[in-house]
């Protein structure tokens, strides 16, 4: 009997060795993939708080989508890839200032903004970040044509920005694209920019106050903050 029993307490430890170093090499392989992940996405996360153009943007935009197709369940990447897609529609919208009808711009870096998006959402439910980018798509479709469009995708817009506000309050970019909204909007339609500064104001001191997670999370704005702010100098 105490054969038997030694023989059942070896046996038991060797299990519990064996699933402690199965444990260690999952754990170990997980911080590789996790390294290298970040690896990959610090140099291009870097570059988006400064004046990047539309090609830039687009190749940025293929990046972060190739990473995220690569990855499969990092939300980050197609959050980027979106955020990049909308602002290189936005930057090749014509700058001044008409009114027409330039869908034919716009629509096709929104759909694709959208889809990608879409990606993020699904990995990252309930995330203030990704509405905020879906507030940016629906405000570049309006963008394509505002007259046809203002009810519809203008009031989208407001929605989303609702929502992210809602599941984080202390999101600057928040802030950001409320005040931006309000710089640009003529005052007969409800723009201020006495408003906008205070917005902007307001997401400079989040800023101030705030340190991200991880150098991945999204931290672009500070440099469109202090674009708008030295305006007011």
């Amino acid at each position: 009997m105490r054969y038997k029993n030694s023989n059942k307490i070896k046996t038991t430890t060797m299990k519990k060795g064996l699933f402690a170093m199965m444990a260690l090499l999952v754990m170990t392989a997980s911080f590789a993939q996790n390294e290298k992940y970040v690896k990959a996405m610090e140099p291009k996360v870097s570059m988006l708080d400064t004046n990047n153009g539309v090609e830039v943007l687009k190749d940025l935009a293929n990046t972060f989508e190739r990473i995220g197709n690569a990855e499969k369940t990092q939300w980050e990447p197609y959050y980027y890839a979106a955020y990049c897609t909308v602002m290189a529609g936005t930057l090749s919208m014509p700058q001044d200032g008409s009114f027409g009808d330039n869908s034919a711009i716009a629509d096709p870096m929104a759909d694709k903004a959208e889809q990608l998006i879409s990606k993020a959402a699904e990995l990252s439910k309930d995330n203030s970040e990704i509405y905020c980018v879906i507030k940016m798509v629906h405000s570049l479709r309006m963008m394509g044509n505002p007259m046809a469009r203002f009810m519809t995708e203008g009031a989208k817009a407001s929605e989303a920005l609702e929502k992210a506000k809602s599941l984080n309050e202390n999101n600057p970019r928040v802030y950001i694209l409320e005040a931006q909204d309000k710089y640009y909007t003529p005052e007969q339609f409800g723009g201020s920019k006495d408003d906008a500064q205070k917005l902007f104001k307001k997401a400079e001191e989040i800023f101030a106050n705030s340190k991200p997670a991880s150098t991945t999370e999204p931290q672009w704005g500070r440099g469109t903050v202090a674009y708008f702010l030295s305006q007011y100098k």
